[in-house]
């Protein structure tokens, strides 16, 4: 998710020129090349095969970071979205309101070297390798346009039970599929380490539920020690078109799961 105005970052997004185009620089397009080389190695056997299409439809080039218009061409045809230029950091209404009008955020700038494995703001390489490719499945577009529809309308408490459900779906979800359990949440995707960590026995796997995902706390910072698991990538659609303001509601009056994981140290 995107953090609200009023938390700072240090990176500047890109402003592209008149007709679109981003001028990356060399140490830009290197920092791309680096992260694609060492997570494309990863994937196979490790993501679900919609993202593979989604992959092979997007072709996004190894060499340099794309244009986001040749990412739109590409997704438009596939399932209606388009992505939208932002900066670093947007308010939660806006991220909803491009969510509901099938627009995804993209922040156009890139990591730094010194901070290729990890940073809270999401970049440009997170949004686009982790989150673009499973945009061309119909069942995961319609559940984030849905998830956007229902985030804008939300009040600011109701919106903390979505964002948990965003997080152990579109951001870390895991899959059971015929070749066996898969990846399709963009933040583990985007990230070797969690990709390595989010298939092995050190965490936990449950089966899916949305009530229970709404209520499970978690932390931005440290590998993931619980993932829900799809039975299959059309349960999105199915969520699409259930109640879920009524789970929120649900979810507010059970309250929070205990926490896996230790609170986050006080910053000195």
């Amino acid at each position: 998710m995107k953090a609200p105005t009023g938390k700072k970052t240090a990176y500047q997004a890109r402003r592209p020129d008149a007709n679109g185009h981003i001028a990356w620089s060399e140490q830009e397009n290197a920092t791309w090349k680096t992260l694609m080389e060492r997570q494309v190695e990863l994937l196979p056997g490790r993501v679900c095969q919609e993202y593979l299409d989604g992959m092979a439809r997007l072709a996004l080039p190894m060499e340099r970071i794309p244009q986001l218009a040749e990412v739109d061409a590409v997704l438009r045809e596939a399932t209606g979205w388009e992505t939208a230029q932002v900066p670093a950091l947007i308010p939660f209404d806006t991220f909803f309101e491009l969510l509901a009008h099938r627009r995804f955020p993209v922040a156009t700038f890139i990591r730094t070297p010194e901070e290729l494995d990890y940073l809270q703001e999401p970049d440009i390489f997170h949004e686009l390798f982790g989150h673009c490719p499973m945009l061309t499945n119909p069942a995961f577009a319609e559940f984030t346009a849905t998830y956007g529809r229902l985030g804008l309308d939300a009040t600011p408490k109701e919106r903390v039970y979505l964002a948990r459900l965003y997080w152990m779906t579109v951001e870390f979800g895991l899959v059971d599929t015929a070749e066996g359990r898969r990846i399709y949440g963009g933040g583990i995707i985007s990230s070797p380490k969690e990709t390595q960590h989010a298939l092995s026995d050190a965490p936990e796997h449950l089966p899916f539920d949305p009530l229970a995902a709404m209520r499970t706390p978690y932390r931005i910072d440290i590998l993931q020690p619980l993932y829900y698991v799809l039975d299959g990538l059309d349960t999105l659609h199915e969520l699409a078109n259930r109640d879920i303001m009524g789970m929120v509601h649900e979810a507010m009056e059970l309250g929070l799961f205990e926490p896996r994981f230790p609170p986050k140290p006080l910053s000195a």
